[in-house]
């Protein structure tokens, strides 16, 4: 490996959904003549596209951007795969000379490629779907109290709302009996290039960040959300996989079920939306090392701001 990809840093763009994280990356990538990476758990399926803010080719500015678009809907693709498709994306990035910036709000993900995971399981799709129909009839907090029967560690470091780890360490336990606190020690060692990721995270006002998620999630049904749906549905895409679990298509998925009103779904969405950019604030706010920028990533004092710490 050449000195300069050595000592190189690799810059991550963080923050809640809708805080404008791709114009800023795409404005860093131009600057350090560099290539975007994705690190949105949403954004890697094809065919889901409404209500996930892809950046356009326009928004790209001729960037390349990697692992958007890249995984079939049917697949439930984990951290552990991001990681390791990241790994290789940056290997070859850098390989020709070229800047790697990260951008995402899925900060599971950016702290697996930093920390890796231990060697797990495969998903057993018939057990996630028994613990997403458990979520779904008796919510989030049945299942964090059945986790903190079996692994009450784990359920101690873990919030309720935060369901996917907790079905993940659910799973774990019933597929092979042992607790996943127990197996987290035996991370694998991190890649070299883990400790020259510069991670940054946009912070803007909570109004006007609620507003903006209030309205693009109305643009998303507008644009055809439920029609896309519907579309996938048809086309055999799980009900139950990752992909129609996400925000929105969740909700869409109950008004076809005529489990409530489209209305219901949208404002319901709009919750949900919000909840998890509190979410997103909060798990970021646990990396030590993250220079926050106080604003939306389009304007011109967060750029300079960021400009100041590379």
């Amino acid at each position: 490996m050449t000195e300069m990809s050595v000592q190189r840093r690799i810059y991550a763009i963080a923050g809640p959904t809708a805080s404008g994280k791709t114009s800023l990356a795409v404005r860093l990538a131009q600057h350090l003549d560099g290539e975007v990476i994705n690190f949105d758990s949403v954004q890697l399926y094809r065919r889901i596209q409404a209500a996930t803010a892809k950046p356009s080719e326009e928004e790209k500015q001729g960037i390349p951007h990697h692992l958007i678009d890249y995984v079939d809907p049917n697949v439930d693709y984990t951290a552990a795969d991001w990681a390791a498709d990241a790994t290789t994306k940056i290997v070859g990035i850098e390989s020709r000379k070229k800047a790697v910036v990260l951008v995402g709000g899925t900060g599971f993900y950016l702290r697996t490629l930093r920390e890796p995971l231990f060697e797990s399981p495969k998903t057993d799709e018939s057990l996630r779907r028994r613990f997403r129909s458990i979520r779904d009839q008796r919510g989030t907090h049945h299942l964090h109290a059945m986790l903190a029967r079996v692994d009450p560690d784990l359920a101690a470091a873990l919030p309720p709302n935060d369901y996917v780890r907790v079905m993940r360490g659910l799973e774990v336990y019933f597929q092979t009996g042992e607790r996943l606190s127990r197996k987290q020690p035996d991370r694998a060692e991190p890649r070299e290039f883990a400790r020259r990721i510069k991670l940054f995270v946009l912070d803007p006002p909570r109004d006007r960040l609620y507003a903006k998620i209030n309205e693009r999630t109305e643009i998303h049904f507008h644009n055809g959300l439920v029609d896309e749906v519907k579309q996938l549905l048809a086309d055999g895409v799980s009900e139950t996989g990752n992909a129609l679990g996400a925000h929105g298509y969740r909700r869409v998925c109950e008004y076809l079920r005529g489990e409530r009103t489209l209305m219901s779904a949208i404002e319901q969405s709009k919750q949900d939306v919000r909840n998890y950019a509190k979410r997103q604030l909060t798990w970021f706010r646990r990396e030590k090392d993250a220079i926050w920028l106080e604003g939306f990533g389009d304007e011109e004092h967060v750029w300079n701001d960021l400009l100041e710490h590379l």
